[in-house]
């Protein structure tokens, strides 16, 4: 079982760098866990959001198979508990995919391109958070799901 975290843009800000890369490594106790960093496109200053989803999406799908299970961070999916994701999450990996791809897109969402390949949406919040604090934010939700899945003393109800 491999996840990746697809996400658009990188990140600036060091603390948020060195926060998300204590979870990466802690990850790899559980699964083999990755994030790939899409750079942000070139000329998308002057394009309205539609040209601009479509142009992300097209990268985001880029590097995706037929095969891998495709989860969208999404302001409009489903909101969990960090047990209800972890139990979502064990349910996911079960139904057989030998990869799981969660995809963060650009300021302005995701293009209807991705939305039809997306197998499922996930919300991490009623709130909005900035693209970059939403790494560390998720790299530390898979490690504490992993942690309620191995009944290991992480999480705290």
């Amino acid at each position: 079982m491999e996840i990746v975290l697809r996400v658009m843009g990188k990140t600036s800000e060091k603390y948020l760098r060195e926060g998300t890369e204590v979870y990466l490594k802690r990850l790899k106790r559980y699964v083999r866990f990755s994030m790939t960093e899409i750079p942000d496109l070139k000329g998308m200053k002057n394009r309205n959001p539609q040209e601009q989803n479509s142009a992300e999406g097209e990268v985001l799908l880029k590097d995706i198979a037929p095969s891998d299970f495709v989860i969208l961070l999404d302001e409009n999916g489903k909101r969990y508990s960090s047990r209800g994701f972890s139990d979502q999450l064990q349910k996911w990996m079960n139904a057989g995919p030998s990869k799981i791809v969660f995809l963060v897109g650009g300021p302005f969402g995701f293009s209807e391109e991705v939305y039809n390949r997306a197998n499922g949406k996930v919300s991490l919040s009623d709130m909005t958070f900035s693209h970059q604090m939403i790494r560390l934010f998720f790299t530390e939700q898979i490690y504490r799901a992993f942690t309620i899945l191995k009944n290991e003393p992480y999480h705290h109800d």
